[in-house]
């Protein structure tokens, strides 16, 4: 295919990479990562061939819940920088081809945010409506908890307001009213001012939280509230046409269609493939991919210029939800044994490299399924070096850790004393004398140099992001394997879940002469048969991608 299609649609085969302001890199040596930090090691983005930052919340906080609860929308916590230190990182990152995005947390407010403590203090405040009130909790109101364990309703009576106010979330997160006007056009301004700024889209936080409008007592009689996704796409493609929204939608397959818009693809421009996620696990559990088979016949395609985010590690907990309580604990067994290494009984705290005892087969397997599976690939900070997890953190901080950049105690992160950072350090094995950039990038056998090679290698093959997804028969069962075809582009993955190695046949192109399959993550040629069918070795959890050449094909490969 043309390169030149992918530009417009940019979206559809970046590499994007999540990371956290306050425990990246510290400049200041407060204990306490800053956006200049993130200035200051731009470059270790653009060696690995990330194309778009995706900053989580910067914004003045409380920060009890990580800087999820947020006490002003416009501003950049002074912790972190200022609007000045954003706007440089933004020049910085757009210098080297890196578009930065941030999440957009409007689902609630912090109970310290300004407008809270107005609609608090009286029923005439013009921000009383802002959020949901009752004068009594529904019947209910213990369905759906977000955080078992840690809450045990969704209302909360306020002493000051007289009356229970409605949080999804923590007790101190209440929910904003997205059934009120005012609220709506206030999250637009909210998106418009930052894209003003220079950010090239935004990650929506708790999509179905955002536009469920069931805590209000006249529900049944709004509007549909699928109709603002709607209007605040075509607010922010009005202004920056290029933009994106990058959804958190964790439902089955047919609700997250709904949120792409359908087939006319105006709601969010990209969602999470939490489902494919969590087949992938049972899928490694087993050392057999038939689930992450059945995940990917089941995904409905999206609309054409929509996309699926794909991962194997986010900045929460690694939620297990949609799997069977019988398949969670298959999960639960071969990954996360003790109970400390899981959370709200649905998921797992815990980094990938502990998780498979650190093999750097299995590891190379993993993320070379990440980067060739139809969508679009996103990493969480560290893991390009294969950071683990403290589980002597509380929560889900155990995989928020400080990022490790040297051998350092505290991995390079900080000059501070260790008792001052957000998080404690990794410990052991994976800890920063044994894990850190400065030896990875100098180790060409490193993991680090693996997933620049996949970076690299999937931005050559838009076929994966861009192309059809045909699974291949291969008679083996621990063996998958996948053609991605676009427009005359035709590149093969093949993947082997077991420790031991194998041999697969696989029908890779039509009956032609002088077919060749040329490895793409080493440095080897296979002839295909002139029925098509070539002949594969795979070593223990193998991998191999080969693009497929037909005789006057003009791949530089």
């Amino acid at each position: 295919m043309r390169l030149t299609e992918t530009a417009d649609v940019w979206w559809k085969n970046a590499v994007i990479y999540c990371l956290d302001v306050e425990t990246f890199f510290d400049t200041d040596g407060d204990g306490r990562g800053d956006l200049r930090g993130v200035c200051q090691r731009i470059d270790h983005l653009a060696e690995l061939g990330v194309t778009c930052l995706w900053l989580m919340p910067f914004c003045p906080t409380p920060d009890r819940d990580d800087g999820y609860d947020i006490t002003d929308f416009y501003g950049v916590d002074n912790r972190l920088g200022s609007h000045g230190d954003l706007v440089e990182l933004i020049t910085l990152a757009r210098d080297r081809g890196i578009r930065v995005m941030a999440d957009l947390v409007v689902n609630h407010t912090s109970d310290k945010h300004p407008w809270f403590q107005s609609a608090r203090a009286s029923r005439e405040s013009p921000y009383r409506g802002w959020y949901v009130w009752r004068d009594e909790p529904p019947p209910d109101a213990d369905k759906g908890i977000v955080f078992p364990g840690e809450e045990t309703s969704l209302w909360q009576y306020d002493e000051e307001a007289g009356q229970y106010y409605l949080h999804r979330f923590h007790r101190y997160q209440p929910d904003l009213d997205i059934a009120n006007r005012d609220v709506r056009e206030e999250i637009e301004r909210v998106v418009g001012f930052w894209s003003e700024l220079g950010l090239s889209g935004f990650r929506v936080d708790a999509v179905p939280f955002l536009i469920d409008t069931a805590g209000a007592q006249d529900a049944a009689d709004l509007p549909d509230p699928h109709d603002y996704l709607r209007d605040l796409r075509a607010s922010l493609q009005r202004r920056h046409g290029q933009s994106i929204l990058l959804g958190e939608v964790n439902l089955p397959y047919p609700d997250v269609r709904r949120f792409f818009g359908d087939e006319d693809g105006d709601e969010l421009t990209m969602c999470f493939d939490f489902i494919g996620m969590q087949r992938l696990y049972l899928s490694l559990a087993r050392n057999d991919p038939a689930e992450l088979v059945k995940a990917l016949r089941d995904r409905p395609d999206p609309p054409e210029e929509a996309q699926w985010g794909t991962f194997v590690r986010n900045h929460d907990e690694l939620t297990l939800d949609k799997l069977s309580e019988e398949e969670r604990q298959e999960v639960f067994d071969a990954f996360g044994p003790e109970k400390r290494m899981q959370i709200y009984g649905r998921g797992l705290r815990r980094r990938l490299p502990p998780m498979l005892d650190n093999d750097p087969a299995r590891l190379r397997m993993v993320y070379s399924l990440l980067f060739s599976l139809p969508g679009t690939p996103v990493l969480f900070y560290g893991e390009e070096i294969g950071m683990g997890e403290n589980l002597a953190a509380e929560g889900r901080n155990a995989v928020r850790t400080p990022m490790q950049w040297t051998a350092d105690p505290a991995g390079g992160f900080s000059t501070a004393d260790p008792s001052r950072l957000p998080v404690p350090m990794v410990e052991g094995e994976l800890g920063p004398e044994n894990v850190n950039v400065a030896a990875q990038r100098r180790d060409p056998e490193s993991l680090f140099n693996w997933m620049k090679l996949l970076v690299l290698r999937y931005r050559e093959c838009p076929e994966f992001s861009w192309g059809s997804c045909t699974i291949l028969e291969t008679g083996v069962r621990s063996v998958f394997a996948h053609r991605s075809d676009y427009e005359d582009g035709t590149v093969v993955a093949v993947h082997n879940f077991a420790p031991e190695p194998v041999r697969v046949r696989l029908a890779v192109a039509g009956s032609a002469v002088g077919v060749r399959a040329i490895d793409l993550l080493e440095t080897s040629t296979a002839d295909v048969r002139e029925d098509g069918v070539l002949s594969l070795d795979l070593a223990p959890y193998g991998c191999r991608w080969l693009r497929i050449v037909h005789p006057g094909d003009r791949y530089l490969v």
